[in-house]
């Protein structure tokens, strides 16, 4: 049975929820017990403080800690409070945690989640607003995930709880802050990795489109249509693994390809997408691949001047008119 939630909500319950359910899932980060952004509100009346720490503001130590925990039988949720903080830990993510298990030969599994949040928007300037998705995708035996609505933010989460392999779930703020709802069954359930889903029906061009973007594309599709241009709207959930067959299918049908993603453009998502486009399935192509992403300059402090930075709605329809 299905009720309606929030973002915000959704988070916190997969949590709860895992955490009654395995006693060796804790929460750990800055500030978690007030939870600033309030994911993790409430979780320490229930669960105690020694299953909610609060850490110092030291990313690369608590990433760290977190990582022993996980190699030392404890499943850890650790809150990277901004994505932007995450570079101050990419040693411990990028060279150490997606790599031991596979250096120890299976040895070790390494049952970590790292949740972050992204996206800018929310005049936090640079240092708190940026994607950096693509950051991670060069690091071997990472799984990367980012949900865009409430449904697949427990369910993804969930899946990466139990995983045995390390997750890094990337949260958008306005998708945290703006109160977007949808229905999430009472039942327990999981989001599998690796598996799109179509958000929107179309036969004109594909637009694959990330987290917050995807309603962005939602947006740009009422507009086009009212030129009669459907596009069919895939949202991958998956970064890593990704859901080739789902969006190559689409491909298939339309014959042109648009990825839009809020991280900025060089060697983004868009740009490995538009590769596998171009390397594997370059027949199935009626025009150029297209990608809509932010600049490549740091993200501005001006209202003004973010909203010019952000790709959003009108960028879309441009692009997509492009290859029409």
């Amino acid at each position: 049975m299905a009720r309606t939630l929030n973002f915000m909500q959704a988070i916190n319950e997969a949590i709860a929820e895992e955490m009654r359910r395995d006693p060796s899932v804790f929460v750990l980060g800055e500030d978690v017990r007030v939870s600033p952004f309030g994911q993790t509100a409430g979780l320490v009346e229930e669960f105690g403080e020694e299953r909610i720490l609060n850490t110092p503001i030291a990313e690369n130590a608590i990433t760290g800690a977190a990582m022993g925990a996980a190699m030392n039988g404890m499943r850890p949720i650790l809150e990277l409070m901004f994505c932007d903080f995450s570079m101050l830990a990419m040693d411990q993510i990028c060279n150490h945690l997606g790599q031991w298990r596979y250096i120890t030969g299976g040895q070790y599994p390494l049952p970590l989640t790292i949740r972050t949040a992204v996206g800018a928007g929310m005049r936090m300037a640079y240092g708190h607003s940026q994607s950096l998705e693509s950051q991670f995708i060069q690091a071997p035996g990472l799984i990367l995930v980012e949900p865009s609505t409430p449904y697949d933010a427990k369910g993804l989460l969930k899946s990466a709880i139990r995983s045995d392999d390390p997750v890094v779930v990337f949260e958008h703020k306005k998708l945290i802050f703006g109160g977007v709802e949808g229905e999430v069954p009472e039942e327990d359930y999981t989001v599998p990795f690796g598996q799109a889903v179509v958000r929107k029906q179309g036969q004109d061009a594909t637009v694959v489109a990330f987290g917050f973007m995807g309603y962005e594309a939602l947006n740009a599709a009422q507009e086009l249509a009212q030129d009669n241009i459907a596009i069919e709207i895939i949202d991958p959930r998956s970064i890593v693994p990704l859901d080739k067959d789902t969006i190559f299918e689409s491909v298939e049908k339309t014959g042109r390809l648009i990825i839009v993603e809020e991280g900025r453009l060089r060697g983004g998502l868009g740009a490995e997408i538009a590769a596998l486009a171009c390397g594997d399935y370059f027949s199935l192509l009626k025009a150029p691949v297209q990608r809509v992403a932010a600049p490549m300059i740091p993200i501005p402090g001006s209202p003004v001047l973010e909203d010019l930075y952000l790709p959003n709605k009108d960028s879309i329809v441009r692009a997509v008119r492009r290859v029409c």
